[in-house]
């Protein structure tokens, strides 16, 4: 074998990522060598490239990830390619993905900032899967009262999602898009979810003041039934106590 010729070399590449089975750099390629045949890094850079190429065309492809290269079934496969294996994988909670999410694109951030901006406690098991998984990482302490840690993610999390830096996250405003729209209705005749309206006429029944119910509760209720459910409604809070109060008592008793 030529291990000058970047064809030949690009063989040998194949061949040490296809038996690693996880991400390499070029410096740990090039430590697979003996010091006398070691190529030089431009030189493997090009095999590099001539392996890429040799993908084309192939269910597999050549993925810089932020750990260094490996060869991966292309996305479009995963759906039929993930039969293989008779396990589900693993669904994460909403709450645990907004958490990553706000980490990767807000790091470093530190707990209490992360339950600010999403309105709500961060539960200790979420911050412990995303350690435990490696997704992120505490790189430091917030210098104000009480020192929190700051979190941000590591190159596990880059690699898992087959991102080679921060830079390649999609930006937020593709995100947003994701989301499903929500339809242009008039709030008065917006019908009531059918629970939410049973529960009402339940409290109203039983004479238990409707200022007792906890809007967040409700949100939470809510969020059971619907997908995609924001809960950054704070601000129609105050309009619905004052509509409340000001129906007369004899609408009530009807």
């Amino acid at each position: 074998m030529n291990l000058s010729d970047p064809k030949d070399l690009a063989s040998l590449l194949e061949a040490f990522l296809l038996a690693s089975g996880k991400p390499m750099s070029i410096e740990r390629m090039a430590e697979l060598f003996e010091d006398t045949e070691r190529p030089a890094p431009a030189l493997l850079r090009k095999a590099l490239e001539v392996l890429d190429k040799s993908c084309k065309g192939r269910a597999f492809e050549l993925k810089q990830v932020a750990s260094g290269y490996r060869l991966q079934v292309r996305e479009r496969f995963s759906p039929w390619v993930g039969r293989l294996w008779e396990e589900r994988p693993q669904r994460y909670s909403r709450a645990l993905l907004e958490t990553l999410v706000l980490i990767a694109y807000r790091q470093p951030i530190t707990r209490g900032e992360i339950e600010d901006i999403r309105g709500v406690a961060v539960n200790s098991q979420i911050v412990k899967t995303l350690l435990e998984r490696e997704w992120v990482r505490v790189v430091g302490h917030r210098d104000v009262p009480g020192r929190p840690a700051m979190f941000a993610t590591t190159k596990q999390f880059l690699d898992h999602f087959s991102l080679k830096n921060l830079d390649e996250l999609p930006p937020l405003a593709v995100l947003r898009e994701m989301e499903p729209e929500p339809l242009p209705v008039d709030v008065e005749e917006a019908p009531v979810p059918a629970a939410l309206q049973a529960r009402v006429d339940a409290e109203l029944e039983s004479g238990t003041p409707r200022e007792q119910t906890s809007f967040r509760s409700l949100l939470a209720e809510l969020d059971s039934m619907e997908t995609g459910l924001k809960t950054d409604f704070d601000d129609l809070r105050d309009e619905a106590e004052d509509e409340s109060q000001s129906v007369p008592d004899e609408e009530r008793r009807d």
